[in-house]
């Protein structure tokens, strides 16, 4: 989303710092291509205006003609690049009005008027006021008198004798806290009779479909002129009463609804009435979302010739667009939100970021591809130097080289080739699998891994040993308490083998010498000296809380049984519905001896449930832990912390979009909990503030037209809830929305590069004024079978002046329609243009290649392929070679039916041929192997 930046004309230091926060390791590198405006690079100079900062862009007596644009900063590290969010640059001023004299309004008593203000060229967020005669007697507004903050006008509904007088229209611009007074218009009365009663006239209305984003603000102006006096009123047409939220002021001249959500929307009426008839308009407010990301692409590690497939997702209303960007630079390859790209190679490793926007917002996302290409490496994983295999059962040795592209995985079983049987397999993950092992199968076995970077090779010895087996199975035994017993073990096993005995006492390894000395080992023999009882420590008994505050409660508990064994200490865990599970706390006191049955937990949140449960440890171990206590809530108190990454920006037009981290309900220390958004325009010296009941929100948008573009306000976003007002976030600046481009690319052009592939061009558009720019083109194309409003769509970014459209289809007529676009949404299309394509290739493969080899040549004849009658004349062939089937081939193209080849004879080729035409290429041959011995064969 763009950063709008509206400022007097003083210096400014515009920071490269949005994507530092996914990575943290990327600066704004110092360099002649590291800033750009308007898509042009900035050098900076010594003794000019620019200058660099540590990245930053530093900007000194700002011009309003040289410096207004768009700013933009591009990261880099060795990973790549990606782009920041752009920066658009705006000068505020305020002319001053025409010096020209204003003719007099001439009206009779009773009668209804409206002064109007047109206000001078200007840029930057402006408020009306009318004086009445002479400073300071300001114009009061009331239900016979109302000025629009979004026109400047002064209505009034029925004029009275004390209304005679000079009115002068004060435009204020918020940015330069500068004033102008237009020149007054003098209102006079006509003395040829009182104005009789009329029914009322609606002079301030709202359009008829009002689109509002969601979390936004908006607000309705009405106000009318009759006599008597109209009184206004609001409803919903559907029925529906107004909400808490829902402000009528300036005497119902105003209807406010803040934090816009899907049930506000619905047609709304204005009602003018009185005694002489009544009079409405009605709007329909429509909800609209801004995209949100539900699915986001993630750092990937990908081989060399892999597929990559991102995915990129957002909700909102309407549908978003979707973009790719690869270092900084548009990536085309898209359908919907899903980024493809097949055959992977080293080119493609970079940065790249998914930009989903529709005309409410836009949001971004960054992710890395990593591509690895590299020869074959037993390095850090050798084959076991011996493996050892049980006789008649089944072994697996594994070969697990790093390597990239994956390659070719064979063995060998001494010198020899390894040959698969229905013994002997190697899997598709390269490792050998030897079922139903026999003496045959032992020897050494060697692992070699090829790809078209290199060739390594692992090996191992396989020992076959007779298997183990235990001659003595355990029995029931009956003893006394207080006798020592024999337990035998003896085995069955392979000489050349060590045994070693383990043994194990309720399934639990027993360790000799351990156990208070109760067993002893001797040989593969087992003594137990005497029974033992099994000492533990397990805490069966209550758990209760008997007081809470606001970040503490008492827990107390009740011993259990010791089992023989004293209670050395006790822990205290606690979980509540916002916990992964049980969770440590911190007590007073700090430790807890065994002798403790209370204590206090502390550094607990307001307003939770807790439970408690305590678990006691001896020597032998920590036991069960005890039931768990009944639920507790700590009581409410002030929240404590504020919302995180307060930021916005962006929105449609003459909107101040704010955005927040929703406080987690955890941290709200309280029932009705909401925020209080605070906001001014940069510098101004008191804050407008606006109430956001819902704790689960992020955004809240406000709206007036009076608000230009790139207009810049300090904004913080604070929390309260029934015990009263917490603190406010910290003060961040932020900018208003932008216009939509206003003219449509000129000079339209397309032409057919091949079957599949179009190129279209245009001129470009010049920069705009400061209420808009442009950030790329969108064009939009679709077949003679297809329907407009299904079209397919690509995007450019900057100022590129084509672009090329690919897998289309052979002898097919698309049209095509280009936009400008940029935050605020897309502008006016162009002419509609046509293009066919060209026809396709020839659909039929060679079937015959006849070779022959003679030293280092091989010869090769093959028949002309004939095009049908839908398909493209044939033009050439492509010859592709290479020594197997996954080294990359080399190309000859030629014009005939026969090629000579220099190839050396101690290797193997295979061979493809496919003819081509203008429509592109044809189908491949069948692939063909060219053998180190020479001869002349017919294939």
């Amino acid at each position: 989303m763009r950063i709008p930046v509206i400022i007097r004309f003083l210096s400014i230091l515009l920071l490269c710092v949005s994507m530092q926060t996914q990575y943290p390791d990327m600066l704004c590198v110092v360099g002649s291509d590291r800033w750009k405006l308007n898509d042009s690079s900035i050098l900076p100079r010594p003794g000019s205006r620019y200058s660099l900062m540590g990245g930053n862009l530093h900007i000194t007596h700002l011009n309003k003609d040289e410096d207004v644009g768009i700013y933009q900063c591009l990261a880099s590290n060795s990973f790549g690049t990606v782009v920041s969010r752009e920066a658009s640059l705006h000068i505020a001023y305020l002319e001053n009005f025409k010096t020209q004299r204003r003719n007099p309004v001439r009206v009779r008593e009773g009668q209804g008027v409206v002064l109007l203000c047109g206000p001078p060229p200007h840029s930057g967020e402006l408020t009306f006021t009318w004086i009445f005669n002479h400073y300071p007697s300001f114009v009061t507004q009331d239900t016979r008198r109302f000025v629009s903050q979004k026109t400047g006008n002064l209505y009034i509904a029925k004029v009275e004798p004390s209304d005679v007088g000079n009115y002068t229209c004060v435009v204020t611009n918020t940015v330069t806290k500068t004033s102008v007074q237009g020149p007054p218009t003098p209102l006079i009365l006509r003395v040829d009779g009182v104005m009789g009663e009329y029914e009322p006239k609606i002079e301030v209305q709202f359009p008829e479909v009002v689109p509002v984003a969601k979390s936004s603000t908006v607000k309705l102006e009405c106000f009318a002129l009759g006599n008597p006096v109209p009184t206004i009123s609001w409803r919903r047409v559907d029925g529906a009463t107004f909400g808490r939220k829902v402000d009528v002021n300036k005497a119902s001249g105003v209807l406010e609804i803040p934090y816009f959500q899907q049930e506000d929307a619905g047609v709304y009426e204005c009602t003018a009435e009185n005694t002489r008839g009544r009079n409405s308009v009605q709007g329909k407010l429509s909800f609209y979302a801004p995209p949100h990301l539900t699915e986001k692409p993630q750092d990937v590690q990908r081989t060399i010739d892999d597929t990559l497939v991102w995915d990129c997702k957002a909700s909102a209303k309407p549908k978003p667009s979707y973009r790719w960007l690869k270092n900084g630079e548009d990536r085309l390859q898209v359908s919907g939100g899903v980024l493809t790209i097949s055959s992977l190679n080293l080119a493609d490793i970079g940065m790249y970021q998914c930009v989903a926007e529709n005309k409410h917002g836009r949001v971004f996302t960054n992710a890395e591809l990593r591509v690895i290409a590299i020869a074959p490496d037993f390095s850090q994983n050798l084959l076991k130097a011996q493996t050892l295999a049980r006789l008649g059962g089944d072994i697996l040795i594994e070969c697990k080289p790093r390597m990239s592209p994956r390659g070719v995985i064979s063995w060998r079983k001494g010198k020899e080739a390894l040959r698969e049987s229905h013994r002997v397999t190697v899997l598709e993950t390269g490792s050998l699998r030897i079922a139903n092992v026999t003496k045959m199968d032992a020897g050494l076995y060697t692992c070699v891994a090829r790809n078209q970077f290199g060739v390594a090779s692992s090996a191992g010895s396989l020992l076959v040993k007779e298997p183990t087996s235990i001659t003595s199975p355990a029995g029931h035994l009956d003893v006394t308490v207080g006798e020592s017993i024999v337990l035998p073990c003896q085995v069955a096993h392979d000489p050349t083998l060590e045994l070693k005995f383990t043994w194990f006492f309720n399934e639990q390894l027993i360790h000799f010498g351990s156990h208070g000395a109760y067993f002893e080992k001797v040989g593969g023999v087992s003594s137990l000296s005497y029974c033992a009882t099994e000492r533990s420590s397990t805490l069966s008994v209550y758990t209760a809380v008997t007081e809470v505050t606001e970040t503490t409660a008492s827990v107390s508990w009740g011993p259990g049984l010791d089992n023989h064994s004293p209670i050395l200490s006790y822990a205290i865990q606690a979980r509540s519905p916002f916990s992964l599970g049980w969770q440590a706390v911190t007590t007073v006191p700090e430790r807890l001896g065994g002798k403790q049955l209370s204590a206090a937990v502390t550094d607990l949140n307001p307003w939770v449930e807790y439970e408690f449960r305590v678990l006691a440890t001896n020597s032998i171990g920590t036991g069960e832990p005890s039931r768990a206590s009944k639920r507790a809530r700590t009581k409410e108190s002030l929240p404590r912390v504020t919302p995180a990454r307060v930021s916005g920006g962006g929105g449609g037009r003459s909107e101040l979009v704010i955005t927040w981290e929703p406080v987690p309900e955890e941290m709200q220390s309280g029932p009705g909990f909401g925020y209080v958004v605070a906001f001014r325009p940069l510098g101004a010296p008191g804050w407008m503030q606006a109430a956001v009941t819902s704790p689960d929100a992020s955004r809240y948008v406000f709206k007036n037209e009076s608000i230009p573009p790139f207009s810049p306000y300090q904004v913080k976003v604070g929390v309260y809830n029934n015990k009263g007002e917490g603190p406010f976030s910290p003060v961040t600046t932020i900018y208003s929305a932008e216009e939509e481009p206003g003219r449509a690319p000129g000079r339209l052009r397309a032409r057919s590069l091949s079957a599949s592939e179009v190129e279209v061009t245009w001129k470009p558009l010049a920069w705009s004024n400061n209420r808009r720019r442009i950030l790329g083109y969108e064009l939009r194309y679709w077949g003679e079978k297809e329907k407009q409003d299904t079209a397919r769509v690509v995007r450019t970014v900057g100022n590129r002046t084509s672009i090329l459209v690919r897998d289309l289809e052979g002898s097919s007529t698309y049209s095509l329609c280009l936009r400008a676009y940029n935050s605020a949404g897309v502008g006016p299309p162009s002419n509609i243009v046509n293009v066919t394509t060209k026809k396709p290739p020839p659909s039929q493969a060679i079937s015959k290649i006849m070779w022959n080899t003679s030293n280092s040549k091989v010869i090769l004849k093959w028949d002309q392929v004939h095009a049908l009658e839908n398909e493209s004349e044939v033009t050439g062939y492509k010859v592709m070679y290479s020594q197997d089937k996954h080294s990359s081939p080399s190309v000859v193209e030629t014009n005939s039916t026969s090629l000579e080849l220099s190839l050396p004879v101690n290797q193997d080729y295979v061979i493809q041929i496919k003819p081509f035409s203008e429509g592109g290429e044809g189908s491949s041959s069948r692939q063909i192997t060219i053998p180190k011995i020479a001869g002349t064969v017919c294939g």
